[in-house]
């Protein structure tokens, strides 16, 4: 386990009663899949494909922004109007078509969850991923049913980095955001995480873009969820 050291001793990490857990890039490895649908999208617009290196560090704000990013071939910038209406309904009928199968759990996480489980901790889901994919992931890879709640993309108004997907999973299982504690990998887990008032902690290996997550300064980076029992 890595955790993060502040002046004067380690962080402690205050026993949850709530942990709510990221999908991609904590989860769930999924880059395989959006990978393939960014480069067939590219393809059909007669254009040439990415590579999943570059889709990785793409990934992580709704597949919406993943194809905007795609379209510019960069993670800032915005494409025609036109351009996007076009391919964005090309990426999201393979992406329906793809959305679990060359994406993976990652290791630790079972027993991550079985550990969460059997400690009596609730549980619940908060990804920026639409619905429409998210439980089908979840289900085609046998953790849809871990989670008390599972608060997709499009499930508010609002999404991560905003608090609000996370306050709503607190107020579901009646837990205040003191006693609760986000697992993610991103700068907007983190966010989300210190607007609402809990604890954040991260794992090593998600996709923060490109960045180290320590520089974001989580609670705690760990490098599995395998790890959860001496940290929590």
């Amino acid at each position: 386990m890595t955790a993060l050291d502040p002046p004067g001793g380690r962080m402690t990490i205050r026993k949850p009663k709530m942990v709510l857990i990221d999908v991609d890039g904590t989860l769930v490895d999924s880059v395989p899949d959006l990978a393939y649908c960014v480069d067939e999208m590219m393809r059909r617009l007669g254009r040439p494909p990415h590579g999943e290196d570059k889709v990785r560090i793409w990934v992580g704000n709704g597949v919406e922004r993943l194809v905007r990013r795609a379209l510019v071939g960069q993670l800032d910038g915005e494409p025609g109007d036109e351009e996007f209406a076009r391919a964005y309904p090309i990426f999201l009928e393979l992406y329906a078509d793809n959305t679990s199968k060359r994406s993976c759990v990652y290791p630790g996480v079972r027993e991550g969850l079985d550990y969460m489980a059997s400690r009596g901790y609730a549980l619940g889901c908060v990804t920026n991923k639409a619905a429409q994919f998210t439980v089908p992931l979840l289900k085609d890879l046998g953790l849809h049913d871990r989670f008390g709640i599972i608060v997709a993309g499009d499930t508010l108004p609002v999404k991560k980095p905003d608090p609000g997907p996370l306050l709503h999973a607190a107020q579901h299982f009646g837990v205040a955001p003191g006693d609760a504690m986000m697992l993610g990998d991103s700068k907007s887990d983190v966010t989300a995480a210190r607007a609402a008032g809990f604890q954040i902690v991260c794992m090593s290996y998600g996709y923060n873009h490109g960045e180290d997550i320590r520089d974001y300064a989580p609670d705690a980076v760990i490098d599995s969820m395998a790890e959860l029992p001496a940290l929590i």
